[in-house]
């Protein structure tokens, strides 16, 4: 072996050494969680990472060594489950919603965003806490806060705390939606657009939509999907934002942060390649499995950020703005599911 070969064997050694027990430990979860995903149909094994990641490290702190490989799955893989989270829509299909419909999408996410920012700004919260927020809340939960994290790099401690209030919530949504529609008289169509435009994660939508009804449950999911592909535009708007904040700053450094990040650039790619209808239902299947599995393990690894004491040294602000921003994104939901349908 020439001595570039053996140079790129040794660093790959070196990489596996650091990072297999957190990588380990993360692939330990997926499995479990997938299984009793399998067995319990109502629950998300992303949402169940993430909960087994916050107490396994408000129980016991996680050893040392297990840091960067989690630390791995928390941005890298993160950042290729949402590439491949482009392979579950497809064009067509959030077309086939109609225009009114699609407007309803649009006014959710820019007012969600637009409202929660404003009132954040109102209570005192920093720009890229309240950001957080009001992408995570407004267009696809957790996904989108790390996502949005990836641009902006905000606090460690702003993240966690938007990652978990976004679980706080969402989960509560899946108690007060379907019997909030029952109560007010609404039939599946227009419960399934308020659903798939107002609750927070995928799977959550899953849980709403299903217990309402079949319905409910496609329109609610191909709704929701329409609100995450908005998260590439949101996103390239937010760089192009930070990018002329910090013009002189790069213009000093020589460098300059990519306008769309490359993860979202693939996400639109694989939305592109899903919507010319040529990938075998197999490799489909298969692609869904990975996607999950990678985004699972990347929720664990967020989960084990999530400290009880950093949460009360936050104080009450950022919760009152996520339940505000619960609020008002679930009433314009409410008012587009109406006039939509």
């Amino acid at each position: 072996m020439d001595p570039a070969g053996r140079s790129r064997a040794g660093r790959a050694r070196r990489w596996a050494g650091e990072h297999w027990p957190g990588l380990a430990l993360a692939a330990l979860v997926v499995v479990i969680t997938s299984i009793m995903a399998q067995r319990i149909s109502w629950m998300s094994p992303l949402l169940a990472a993430i909960v087994a990641g916050a107490v396994a490290a408000n129980i016991a702190d996680l050893p040392p060594r297990t840091r960067p490989g989690l630390q791995f799955c928390s941005k890298r893989l993160l950042r290729v489950g949402i590439a491949l989270l482009g392979l579950q829509v497809t064009f067509a299909e959030i077309l086939g919603l109609g225009p009114a419909t699609l407007v309803v999408v649009f006014v959710v996410v820019t007012a969600g965003i637009g409202g929660t920012m404003l009132l954040g700004r109102m209570l005192g919260i920093s720009w890229t806490q309240r950001l957080l927020i009001a992408c995570g809340f407004s267009i696809c939960g957790a996904a989108a806060v790390a996502a949005v994290d990836g641009v902006v790099e905000a606090d460690e401690e702003e993240m966690l705390t938007s990652i978990a209030l976004v679980v706080v919530f969402g989960t509560l949504l899946i108690a007060i939606l379907p019997p909030a529609a029952h109560a007010l008289g609404l039939d599946e169509s227009t419960s399934g657009v308020w659903a798939g435009a107002a609750v927070h994660e995928v799977a959550q939508v899953v849980a709403v939509g299903g217990a309402i009804g079949g319905t409910a449950l496609s329109i609610a999911v191909v709704v929701k999907l329409a609100r995450v592909v908005l998260l590439a535009p949101v996103l390239a708007a937010i760089g192009w934002h930070i990018r002329r904040r910090k013009s002189g700053e790069s213009v000093a450094t020589g460098r300059a942060a990519p306008l769309v990040p490359v993860f979202v650039l693939a996400f639109l790619g694989c939305a592109a390649i899903r919507s010319t209808g040529g990938i075998p239902s197999a490799a489909l299947d298969l692609a869904r499995f990975l996607q999950t599995a990678l985004l699972t393990a990347a929720m664990f690894a967020l989960g084990t950020g999530v400290r009880l004491r950093a949460l009360a040294r936050v104080g009450a602000r950022p919760l009152v703005l996520a339940a505000a921003s619960t609020l008002w994104v679930a009433a314009l939901a409410l008012a587009g599911a109406l006039a939509a349908t």
